[in-house]
């Protein structure tokens, strides 16, 4: 009889371990994949572009004015401008020789129509994306605000967008997509989950802009 209750007494007592053991482990671990999850909410939708403003096309530009070229000519090589030489007369002083730019086949396909202004638009090439979550505060499992530190960056460019020439021309296509950004959120948890909020770029400018 008393080796019964010895056996049950231990096997109480390893229940009541394990079931310890358990809720620590549920207690004790933040869910960081819900932290990109909410992050990557908030960036979706929100595109990067190459121009901080939208363009018009056709456009034109002095080929001896390699700043005003060489994005352009970067397109024209990415197949989404086409490109034709033009002599521009000036005003006593002769002329010189200039490029016209515009939309090609292609580059109509892919052109992102700026609602507010006929003729201008710009070519995005996708949105940012939570690469690694690298540390969070509070330190407590229990908490429903974080303030969340991450890497991210665009992934998955469009063909045109991947060229040397390309992130050569746009240093801004080759930063944002490096994975080499970093940022902050606030994360706050409410009935449907966590929300990000606060979301900013290491700069302090905000971030998706």
């Amino acid at each position: 009889m008393r080796a019964t209750r010895m056996a049950t007494r231990v096997l109480v007592f390893a229940m009541a371990a394990v079931i310890g053991v358990g809720v620590g482990c549920k207690n004790n671990t933040v869910d960081k994949s819900a932290f990109k999850s909410a992050i990557n909410s908030y960036y979706k939708g929100q595109q990067d572009c190459l121009w901080a403003s939208s363009k018009k096309f056709p456009a034109q530009a002095d080929t001896n004015n390699d700043e005003q070229t060489k994005g352009y000519d970067a397109l024209v090589d990415a197949g989404l401008l086409s490109r034709t030489s033009a002599e521009k007369k000036r005003f006593l002083v002769g002329s010189k020789q200039v490029n016209d730019y515009d939309l090609s086949d292609k580059g109509r396909s892919t052109w992102i129509v700026d609602q507010t202004q006929p003729g201008y638009g710009n070519f995005c090439f996708g949105h940012d994306e939570v690469v690694s979550v690298d540390g969070y505060s509070p330190d407590d499992p229990e908490a429903v605000q974080y303030t969340v530190n991450y890497h991210y960056g665009i992934s998955g460019l469009p063909d045109w967008a991947t060229t040397t020439e390309m992130k050569t021309a746009f240093p801004k296509l080759a930063r944002d997509s490096s994975g080499a950004l970093m940022g902050s959120a606030t994360l706050i948890k409410g009935s449907n989950g966590w929300t990000a909020s606060d979301v900013t770029p290491s700069s302090g400018t905000q971030a998706g802009m």
